[in-house]
Parts: structure tokens; C-alpha cells; sequence
């Protein structure tokens, strides 16, 4: 779910640092003797917000809050389906796919989950979000350099599928899409119009991925037939 305060601001006012918990604040010290420990302590409670914020495109689809994934719920699926790709002839890193699904969203925790539908510009979407990046970047830094370092890069990575491995994250994540809206519809029937999110399907590029998403469709289609009966 989208951090509403965040988005009552004006687009310009918005920054990272709006967003954190005061608890969270408090370890942010730059004078404080232990700050590399406490900053990385900072930076793991502000990833905890990702196992406490919904995903809101299926909120929006009145999806009961109580059964909807979290984003980091979405995150660690997509790690799993990473380490899952056949790859017979080693033509991807699947420890890097592993890693950029795990990274991706990782803006969220601050910026939250914004869909198109929010009033949000994709412009200033990317912005708060690459800004969020380098910033949770500045807290992994004094306690791991080298990580602070790959942090942004893997976000690069996907943001602007700069590697195979992005584009495989890229249909993985559309697939995760695909599989909950079918979960969702497994579990409380065709009561919820999720039918837009199949659509992802024209967008997925690589043939693995592309497999999993068709062998969904074909088994919904017959639950959609058998409870229209």
C-alpha cells in the first residue's frame, strides 16, 4: 500500500527521509560513536516496512487487505522463480537474477507501492525512487562499502535492463503478477475482475517464463468456463 502522507506532498517536497519511522530516525546520527552499526540497523528496519505494505493493485481490486501480499511477500517469490529457470547453457547469471529480485522493489519500503492509477507521473515515480536508492545506499555505506555499492547498481540493472538477467527479472516479475491474480481467483472464485492482469502476458520476452504464464492461462481458461456454467 502506497504511503498516503507521501503522497499528499507535493511533488517536489517529497524525499526518503520523509517517509522513515522516528525510531528509526533516532539511529541516524551522524556524530554517534557506533553510527556504521547503527545505520545498517537503520536500513534493516526500513526494509521491515516492506513485510507490512500491501501491494495495492490487488487492494484496489477490493482484494481483502488481510489476504493481500505484502510486497516483500512478492519479492521473495520472485526469488524462488529466479533460482528456478532452466539454464542448460549457462546464458544468465541466476545468482544475479536472484539478487535483482530481491533489490527491485526494494524503493517501496520508503516510497511505497505507487500504481499508475495514483496521480503520481512516472517522471517523478522513477525520481523518488532512484533517490530512495541512493539514500539507502549512504546508510549500507559506512558499515559495507563495496554492498552500498552494488545496491544501486542492481537497481540499475532492472530499472534500465541493462543485462539478460534484468530481462528475465523483468518477465519475472510480471509472471509473480500473473500467478497471484490466479491464486486469487483459485482461492475466492471469479468475484473480483482481475482479467487486466493476464494482459501481462504480451509483455513477457523470454520463452521459460513465457511457458509458465501459458500453461496458467490454459488452466484458468477452464476455470473460468467451468464456473460460468
Amino acid at each position: 500500500m502506497s504511503d498516503g502522507h507521501s503522497l499528499m506532498q507535493s511533488h517536489c517536497e517529497w524525499k526518503p527521509e520523509t517517509a522513515i519511522p522516528d525510531r528509526v530516525k533516532q539511529l541516524l546520527v551522524p556524530s554517534h560513536p557506533k553510527k556504521p552499526i547503527n545505520y545498517i540497523l537503520g536500513f534493516i528496519q526500513i526494509v521491515r516496512l516492506l513485510k507490512t505494505q500491501k501491494r495495492t493493485g490487488w487492494l484496489d481490486r477490493d482484494i481483502p487487505e488481510n489476504k493481500t501480499e505484502s510486497i516483500a511477500d512478492h519479492m521473495y517469490r520472485m526469488s524462488i522463480i529466479s533460482m528456478l529457470i532452466p539454464n542448460l547453457e549457462n546464458k544468465i547469471n541466476i545468482d544475479k537474477c536472484v539478487k535483482i529480485s530481491v533489490i527491485h522493489d526494494i524503493a517501496e519500503s520508503l516510497v511505497g507501492d505507487i500504481t499508475p492509477f495514483e496521480g503520481v507521473p512516472k517522471q517523478e515515480k522513477h525520481r523518488r525512487e532512484l533517490e530512495t536508492i541512493h539514500y539507502l545506499a549512504s546508510l549500507v555505506k559506512p558499515y559495507n562499502e563495496p554492498f552500498s555499492k552494488e545496491l544501486v547498481e542492481l537497481w540499475l540493472d532492472y530499472e534500465e535492463i541493462r543485462c539478460v538477467e534484468a530481462v528475465y527479472v523483468k518477465d519475472i516479475d510480471k509472471f509473480e503478477m500473473i500467478q497471484q491474480a490466479w491464486d486469487y481467483e483459485q482461492d475466492y472464485g471469479i468475484k473480483y475482475d482481475l482479467t487486466e492482469f493476464y494482459a501481462s502476458r504480451d509483455a513477457i520476452k523470454t520463452v521459460e517464463v513465457g511457458d509458465l504464464c501459458d500453461e496458467i492461462l490454459a488452466q484458468r481458461a477452464e476455470f473460468v468456463k467451468q464456473h460460468s456454467k
